[in-house]
């Protein structure tokens, strides 16, 4: 008789494009975000947390590269039929609930929201298919001073979280000052609606393929490193030349931008609606002090997802990192945004002007990280040995004591046996303090507290004299364990 088939033990291993977030990745991201939130709730929006699930219909197809309803997304067919599909951004979801809740919403309604998003894509180094947005949005007002609100909170939000003036720029363009182009570039009409999505994606890559990639993709099409092509929009060299001069029209000054603009839009009305509105809100910023040196006017700016109907911002961060090769290079977006005013009316069949602005949270704190502007190290708890198992409930009473002063502490609740492994434990806790109390110390009133910070540093630094002039045990008092202990965590 044949012996039956053992279960084939799971693999511990992160989906591939997945990762795992541990201690300091946890409270240095709660810590900026609360950041951020501060400014937003400053402005006067709102916190809105919506459902991570939502319908397929209710997502729309507006992912870049995508020809299928679920390509792009993590989707699932329900018993009923229906799809549903794990949310690719914090906007689409706005645009249901507030069709859904408009009756009761206030108008222009303005929210915030953070968290993560999915997208079913090819996993590269440093892209993964979870992480976090933190989003900015005001909906049911066309007005350009929200637009321009929108820009300068993003610009405080970056410097409210670390981020220098002079370390970032806030770039401003108009999707309709782009249709404006297209349409003197002969891709005006629903037919050209294809065209159009691929001129849209190639100069959004204009900062990583370089203008020859770009003319590429305006052309018959690119092939990349690795091999794949990427099949083009196939304009002709004159069209090709109207849109790269698009991209080249920035000038010395925002008012010479605006000139070179309509210059290139001459003929189109949609196009020079878009440069009125660039104009308008450059002047709305001016006024509040937000000139050049934060945020500047460039025909660069596309925006890859194909809901944004008018001004498309984004946030870049300008100083120089390390990549993974150790090339030299600047970091880069880690923000970007504009005005959607069709996606609600998807919902209710009426046009509702909305604007808004992303944050990807994991690449700016990365860029944070990356400049020591957060904390990468978070010091631990207190850690109070366990020296006599009989007598756990005394050292569940230090503990308590020191969390009702506000001081994170816990416990050993491994083996006691070695104590060296309980000071092992507490170096892999990056705790600062451990508190020793045997039998001994018992019977005369005493702990022991070990300044394991301090310890480190004698062990790194001090000579054998040293060494001794300066402990880093103390014995004093129980009754005085807890001033101790302050008084090491003070510093």
């Amino acid at each position: 008789m044949a012996k039956p088939k053992k279960t084939p033990r799971p693999k511990a291993q992160t989906p591939k494009g997945f990762r795992d977030y541990f201690g300091t990745d946890v409270t240095d991201r709660a810590e900026m975000l609360q950041k951020i939130a501060g400014v937003y709730h400053r402005y006067g929006f709102d916190a809105l947390e919506s459902s991570a699930v939502e319908t397929v219909e209710a997502l729309g197809k507006f992912l870049p590269d995508v020809d299928r309803p679920n390509e792009g997304v993590f989707a699932w067919q329900e018993e009923d039929g229906d799809w549903l599909a794990l949310r690719y951004d914090m906007t689409a979801p706005l645009a249901r609930v507030y069709a859904q809740h408009r009756n009761d919403l206030p108008n222009p309604y303005r929210r915030y929201t953070m968290g993560p998003v999915w997208r079913n894509e090819k996993p590269g180094p440093g892209r993964f298919r979870q992480f976090y947005q933190c989003d900015a949005d005001t909906v049911g007002t066309a007005s350009m001073a929200a637009d321009a609100e929108i820009c300068a909170m993003l610009s405080d939000t970056l410097e409210a979280v670390g981020i220098q003036r002079g370390d970032y720029v806030i770039r401003i363009n108009n999707r309709k000052v782009l249709n404006g182009v297209m349409e003197v570039a002969g891709l005006a009409g629903d037919d050209k609606e294809a065209e159009r999505g691929i001129v849209l994606r190639a100069i959004d890559k204009l900062d990583r393929l370089g203008p020859d990639g770009v003319r590429a993709l305006l052309g018959e099409g690119r092939k990349d490193e690795s091999g794949d092509y990427t099949k083009g929009a196939g304009l002709t060299d004159a069209h090709a030349d109207v849109v790269m001069g698009f991209m080249d029209a920035q000038r010395a000054t925002g008012s010479e931008t605006v000139a070179r603009l309509r210059e290139l839009v001459d003929g189109s009305d949609i196009g020079t609606k878009g440069v009125d509105e660039l104009e308008e809100i450059a002047a709305l910023l001016d006024a509040a002090g937000y000139g050049p040196d934060r945020i500047i006017i460039d025909p660069s700016v596309v925006r890859g997802l194909g809901y944004y109907t008018g001004p498309v911002y984004e946030a870049e961060l300008t100083f120089d990192v390390q990549n993974e090769k150790g090339q030299t290079v600047q970091f880069g977006s880690v923000a970007g945004g504009g005005r959607y005013d069709d996606l609600v009316k998807r919902f209710t069949g009426q046009e509702v002007p909305a604007t808004g602005v992303s944050i990807g949270v994991d690449r700016l704190l990365a860029a944070l990280r990356a400049t020591n502007r957060i904390g990468t190290s978070e010091a631990g708890p207190v850690v109070v040995t366990v020296m006599d198992r009989d007598r756990m409930a005394d050292y569940q009473a230090m503990v308590a004591e020191l969390r009702s002063a506000g001081i994170r502490a816990e416990v050993y609740l491994g083996n006691p046996k070695n104590f060296g492994n309980q000071l092992k434990y507490a170096d892999k806790r990056n705790a600062p303090i451990a508190i020793i109390e045997g039998g001994d110390e018992n019977a005369r009133g005493v702990v022991q507290i070990k300044d394991l910070i301090l310890g480190a540093k004698i062990a790194e630094t001090a000579t054998h004299e040293e060494w001794k002039d300066r402990p880093s045990q103390f014995e004093v008092p129980r009754d005085q364990m807890l001033a101790k202990v302050k008084e090491i965590l003070n510093g």
